[in-house]
């Protein structure tokens, strides 16, 4: 029922159009980032930061673009339903409100989780291809390095699942303030908070706040689930 549920939401708000955006984004990043690379990557930065820049540039941008990405399709697929009324022909059908509600998330997470994880990969891939043609390559680091160990695989799969479920708090304060602007703006202030820094203070790869973030996104899907089945639509 519920893979069912999935698909009838996927091909109802016609995510397939996210593709192409997602594609667009990925090539984009991929240029800028490596046009810039030759500043990034220079032996003076990697001495004073201990690690490649671009490497963490990828990551940085990539987990920015798709905090962002989730924000947007969590105001697209749920809260505007809500808001244009919409949700209220889906809550008529004879199945429970919070299958629905839990259909589309799951949608929206999966998507982005796939799209982001196929992102990173695709940007590391490519710097180390182009690399060894142009001679920017990623300082100290090479592709065995990086692809041929479970670990990096491993903090690609934690990292990415963290990001999209962290932009889940986006979803309860769109839906507290009926506005998908709300929602939108609620996820640039994630991105400040998740990739930002003030001088040489940062929150990126804070695990215990990464933690209270995540906790925050699941108490955000829990109260908007809550008793769904006794409230009108709003």
């Amino acid at each position: 029922m519920m893979w069912k549920l999935m698909k009838l939401e996927w091909k109802k708000n016609n995510l397939k159009k996210y593709i192409v955006k997602v594609a667009a984004v990925t090539v984009i990043l991929f240029l800028l980032l490596f046009m810039t690379s030759g500043e990034l990557e220079s032996k003076e930065t990697v001495e004073i930061y201990g690690q490649s820049m671009i490497y963490a540039a990828i990551k940085m941008f990539a987990d920015s673009c798709f905090i962002l990405c989730t924000g947007v399709m969590l105001a697209s697929v749920i809260i505007s339903a809500y808001r244009d009324k919409t949700m209220d022909l889906m809550f008529s059908y004879p199945i429970k409100r919070q299958k629905i509600l839990f259909s589309q998330m799951l949608v929206v997470w999966i998507f982005n989780f796939v799209a982001l994880v196929l992102c990173k990969l695709f940007l590391f891939g490519g710097f180390f291809l182009l690399g060894n043609w142009t001679g920017i390559a990623l300082q100290g680091i090479t592709s065995g390095e990086i692809f041929g160990q479970a670990a990096f695989w491993l903090e690609l799969a934690m990292d990415s699942a963290a990001m999209v479920s962290i932009s889940y708090v986006v979803l309860f304060v769109g839906m507290r303030a009926k506005s998908s602007k709300a929602a939108i703006l609620t996820s640039f202030l994630v991105i400040v908070l998740t990739q930002g820094n003030i001088g040489s203070y940062t929150l990126i790869n804070n695990v215990p706040f990464y933690l209270a973030l995540t906790a925050l996104a699941a108490v955000s899907v829990f109260l908007c689930v809550y008793k769904i089945e006794e409230r009108d639509v709003v």
